[in-house]
């Protein structure tokens, strides 16, 4: 856990004053006068910029304590300075967009755990067949899992320093293997042993694993930020890299689908994509609206490639058979910004959506802010 005392925030607030031209010459934009500003640039700053918090939405003085402090744990004195601060300088905006609510038969308890580790951003929780939860610890290097019945939760610190753990997944035995973002590789972990196997990129220009899924013979495929897509053999532990047909795209989502055919979505692009299990050749399926930039993917057992347009703000269908796309606008618009889908559990063609601000069909206000600038205030029960 993050503790500050205050006798390193004194030491902090010195040199605050000696890097102030440095600051301005990295592009963080100076906070407004008034008291409390310095602890925030130090207790805020020290793990991101401030800009995030300039550039938020803004959150009531409540909104702001349950934000950090679930990043950093100071004392009740310094707390409140930042809490007041915070909430004086930079209050809810009157344009913050606000979920649309639609009432439906819809009824959901959320439950909040506070992790062991605080300001580790704690990412792509994973539900495993005993219940429990893993994430990845993405700022923090590590991974973790989350017993929901007993509240337990174990961290696991990662072998490689700075690693930025993103994507994970489990395979048939139970072990975690995610993606490490920041050091292009593929890591297993073994839920038993406890041991790291690390998978490194086997070409310099494949950058910036992202998503990875198993398919149904247990071979892994995964995203790459820098415009690639990956395959990974464990029985042989062969990494091959494919680059995809356009230039400049974005891999982010991915799924398998009935006949073991891997779909990824382009965020950088209005495309979707299918992968040749066997050669890796990649067939890009263009969408019709330029605007487009698919998020996150889901497949129903039909096997349509369900989709989140985040900056438009649809949830989207593509037929691999017909070519058909149809879409489905959020009552919040671009402001919505539809982050991920899955499909309902009893369902065989419709697909349910989170968003970060408002919902399609009907809409579960989430219980409170994320981080600076983005926020889950809403989920998503969706039938079409």
């Amino acid at each position: 856990m993050k503790a500050l005392s205050i006798l390193s925030i004194a030491a902090a607030l010195v040199l605050l004053t000696l890097s102030a031209d440095v600051r301005s010459q990295t592009g963080q934009v100076p906070l407004p006068d008034g008291p409390g500003r310095d602890l925030v640039m130090v207790t805020c700053g020290e793990c991101h910029s401030v800009n995030l918090i300039r550039n938020s939405w803004g959150y009531s003085r409540e909104g702001w304590q349950a934000l950090f402090s679930s990043m950093v744990a100071m004392p009740d004195i310094q707390a409140s300075a930042v809490a007041d601060y915070l909430a004086t300088n930079f209050p809810e905006k009157p344009s913050t967009p606000q979920a649309v609510l639609i009432s439906g038969p819809v009824q959901v308890n959320i439950r909040e755990w506070l992790l062991p580790t605080l300001g580790q951003r704690p990412h792509d929780p994973l539900a495993m067949h005993d219940g429990s939860i893993w994430w990845t610890g993405q700022y923090a290097n590590r991974l973790g899992r989350l017993d929901p019945t007993t509240s337990a939760a174990h961290e696991y610190p990662l072998q490689t320093g700075n690693s930025g753990p993103h994507g994970l997944v489990h395979d048939a035995d139970g072990n975690i293997w995610y993606t490490a973002m920041s050091v292009n590789r593929i890591g297993r972990f073994d839920s038993t042993t406890g041991i790291v196997t690390e998978y490194p990129m086997p070409d310099p220009q494949a950058r910036g694993p992202h998503t990875p899924i198993f398919d149904q013979r247990g071979v892994l495929f995964f995203t790459l930020q820098s415009g690639h897509v990956g395959r990974l053999n464990p029985a042989t532990g062969e990494v091959t890299v494919a680059r995809t047909p356009t230039a400049n795209t974005y891999p982010y989502g991915i799924q398998v689908n009935s006949k073991g055919i891997p779909w990824y979505v382009d965020f950088n692009g209005n495309r979707v994509g299918s992968i040749d299990p066997m050669t890796m050749e990649i067939r890009e399926y263009p969408l019709p609206n330029a605007e487009s930039r698919p998020r996150r993917i889901a497949l129903t057992p039909d096997d349509a490639v369900w989709y989140t347009d985040y900056p438009r703000g649809y949830l989207g269908r593509f037929d691999p058979v017909t070519g058909e796309v149809r879409e489905w606008r959020s009552p919040g618009g671009p402001r919505s910004q539809p982050m991920a889908s899955r499909p309902s559990a009893t369902s065989s063609g419709t697909a349910s959506r989170v968003s970060n601000r408002t919902r399609l069909c009907a809409s579960i206000p989430g219980p409170r802010p994320s981080r600076p600038g983005r926020s889950l205030q809403a989920a998503v029960s969706c039938v079409t």
